[in-house]
């Protein structure tokens, strides 16, 4: 346990004039960096990092700088309100805490009443860390319907690691790793779960070699040693052809292979269908460049592979993840220091225990929505979204009677958006919290104002897989807003939960911590807690897998009836797949590529992020570009059979010409219309939801990767 400490901050606070400075630690993204939060006469006056955090050794990204303008936006949603009339042309009214709660607890319990608790649908996007608090009060409630982003974001990492080797592996760069594998993942832009960008940096500054697989020159791929520029969506094509270099050349860990690993035959009879050569055809990369990367890696220990939801949102999902498990194991690169570590947690109350799984009855989680066709996927309580817009829409295979949405705008983030809009027209009561009037709100019956990071004490990061603990604690208070903690917690007592729940959400803190014996006060006056590190534990215990052993062949997807071992399948929509169609959209598309100062859908509102980037923007290469008449900065019209799109064409070098990137979660808070201009530029209108192209154990919507054409837009 770390003692709680300021870093050389007394001299700043006399030369500005600051009352006090406040540790905490930032969430306007994935969360985990440390920060110090300068208050003046009750206000914050500025935010920057704490060098003393192990997360982020002091760096901070524009989004944590730019948060007090979140907190403190004239726009801000700091009461609860209840609309009043139909959906379109409706107002709002404002209402209290009390009137907005009694009246969600009265629908809650007459509609469970009167469809099962079944009808009612929980949800979250990628969340404030409210995940657990949710999944209790919607396990607690009986309902097996939690919508999140876990069906193609950490989630099948986390869904697939447990069933491969335990737990989900992560890049030990404090041990300096030697070899950096960066594949489908920006983490210097996104700081994605357990990473933040700032160690990648500092261990390729101490000269770790580096491997990119990006369709894009990013940063990152400008400074690799090696760069493998794949055609999107053929990332298991890839990584088989490395694993057949690997496995020919003996380049493998022969004792961990002999003594660690299950289904090690059947393994090696897949990779050998996928020499170099037939993996250059599928993938684009040259042969020479696939042989140079897996001899690299392989060769070079320790070794990381960083990864990122890039290879998790496409048709092959569950199999990019577990054939790079696969490759970590057998080139013994897991759990060893510089390498992928199985780090364990601090001794808590864990997201499962606190979310009252094993509490939902049997009867009700056999009838979670999708349950029958993504095994995988209901096995961790996830499903897939397309199931809950056809349950409203088609009331099948029951009906979906209310929706309770929490930090998520899935309009503008989840695919096929124009279903979305549909279904969320159509359902009968809709709750949402959040920050603003998002489109999504827009839609709902009552809207509750949430509060951001910077308002709520929480214990944060234990979720996480990288092993530590760190106090996010309260700095300010703006009107009414609440923490969707506090909220639930209160609502809980509202529909009889009451015996779960606690008096305060700091109750609920304390239950986290309860296994340490110390509570949110004594946690408050620390920095942080880091669970035991320990190195190749599986030498004692063997991995928690069902045979004991590292599974590249899955016992339980065997078991399920998919294919045990990672199999590549051609993108559903494709030159190759469906060549008719590529006649007429004749690009290949790649959507979600991640921008400084957003997070989804998220922040384009706020002044300084804003103005980072102020219009969407499409990637398209030049010799493209004049194929298609289109200049440079031109408002153009993306197209699938699906919808279209229109975006800002930017020139760019670092793709095959056949390729073209554009960004997601595009909306206009400053058109003050309830539509706020959701359907100009939302990517998501030109994806597809149907489940024949999802993931086929976890239900991944395939979003990443499809056809499309692209023109100049009419003035």
């Amino acid at each position: 346990m770390a003692e709680f400490k300021y870093s050389n901050i007394e001299k700043e606070m006399q030369a500005y004039g600051f009352d006090k400075v406040i540790k905490s630690h930032c969430r306007m993204c994935h969360g985990g960096c440390g920060t110090l939060i300068y208050i003046k006469n009750g206000v914050v006056k500025k935010i920057a990092g704490d060098p003393d955090c192990p997360i982020n050794h002091g760096t901070l990204c524009s989004k944590g700088i730019a948060s007090a303008q979140l907190a403190y936006h004239p726009d801000r949603l700091t009461y609860p309100v209840r609309r009043v009339g139909a959906k379109a042309g409706g107002k709002w009214e404002r209402i209290s805490w009390d009137e907005a709660l009694d009246a969600i607890a009265e629908r809650i319990l007459n509609t469970k009443d009167k469809f099962g608790a079944e009808s009612i649908v929980m949800g979250y996007g990628t969340g404030r860390e409210n995940e657990a608090a949710i999944y209790r009060f919607a396990n607690l409630l009986g309902t097996p319907n939690v919508l999140t982003a876990g069906h193609f974001c950490y989630g099948p990492r986390i869904a697939t690691s447990i069933i491969t080797c335990g737990t989900n592996p992560v890049v030990d760069y404090e041990n300096d790793p030697k070899c950096i594998m960066l594949w489908g993942n920006n983490l210097v832009i996104s700081n994605p779960d357990e990473y933040k960008g700032e160690p990648f940096s500092a261990s390729l500054s101490k000269g770790a070699k580096l491997i990119v697989i990006d369709p894009r020159l990013t940063r990152a791929a400008a400074r690799a040693d090696i760069w493998l520029q794949l055609r999107p969506g053929t990332d298991t094509a890839l990584a088989y052809g490395m694993l057949n270099v690997i496995v020919n050349e003996e380049l493998y860990d022969k004792e961990f292979v002999a003594n660690y690993v299950h289904g090690w035959e059947p393994f090696v009879r897949r990779i050998n269908e996928y020499s170099p050569e037939k993996a250059a055809r599928i993938t684009w990369v040259p042969k020479n460049k696939i042989i140079d990367a897996a001899r690299l890696y392989a060769t070079t220990k320790p070794a990381g592979i960083q990864w990122g939801v890039a290879i998790e949102q496409q048709i092959n999902c569950a199999d990019n993840d577990r054939i790079l498990m696969a490759m970590m194991g057998i080139t013994g690169n897991l759990d060893v220091p510089g390498g992928q570590m199985l780090f364990r947690p601090p001794k808590i109350n864990n997201v499962g225990t606190f979310g009252a799984h094993k509490m939902l009855a049997k009867e009700q989680a056999a009838i979670r929505l999708g349950g029958d066709r993504f095994r995988l996927a209901a096995n961790f309580g996830i499903i897939n979204p397309k199931c809950v817009w056809d349950a409203i829409i088609k009331e099948k295979p029951y009906a979906v009677k209310m929706l309770f949405l929490i930090s998520t705008n899935p309009m503008l983030t989840r695919a096929n958006a124009k279903k979305v809009r549909e279904a969320l027209e159509q359902i009968e009561f809709m709750v949402v919290s959040d920050f603003f009037l998002t489109p999504t709100a827009e839609l709902a019956d009552i809207v509750l104002p949430a509060a951001t990071w910077l308002e709520m004490d929480y214990v944060g990061d234990f979720w996480k897989r990288h092993g530590y603990l760190l106090p996010r604690r309260k700095a300010i208070e703006i009107a009414e807003c609440r923490s969707d903690h506090e909220m639930l917690n209160d609502l809980a007592h509202r529909v009889g939960q009451e015996e779960y729940w606690w008096d305060t959400f700091e109750g609920g803190l304390d239950y986290i911590l309860e296994p340490m014996g110390i509570t949110w006060q004594d946690f408050k006056k620390m920095d942080y807690i880091r669970g035991d590190v320990r190195y190749q534990k599986y030498k004692e215990k063997g991995f928690a897998t069902p045979t004991g052993k590292l599974e590249i062949y899955s016992t339980l997807l065997e078991k399920w009836g998919y294919d045990p071992l990672p199999q590549f399948r051609e993108p559903p929509e494709s030159p190759y797949s469906t060549p008719e169609l590529y006649n007429d959209y004749p690009y290949t598309l790649i959507t979600g590529r991640r921008l400084p100062g957003f997070f989804h859908s998220e922040n384009r509102q706020i002044p300084w992020l804003r103005e980072l980037h102020k219009d969407p923007v499409v990637e398209i290469h030049p010799q493209s570009a004049q194929k298609e008449g289109i200049h440079e900065g031109d408002w153009v019209i993306l197209e699938s059979p699906r919808g279209k799109a229109r975006q800002r064409a930017k020139f760019f070098e670092g793709m095959d010409p056949r390729v073209v990137s554009a960004e997601h979660a595009w909306w206009y808070p400053e058109k003050k219309d309830p539509d706020h201009g959701w359907d100009e530029s939302n990517i998501n209108i030109l994806t597809d939801n149907s489940f024949a192209n999802c993931d086929p154990a976890m239900g991944s919507t395939h979003v990443r990767t499809l056809l499309c054409k692209i023109y100049p837009a009419k003035k």
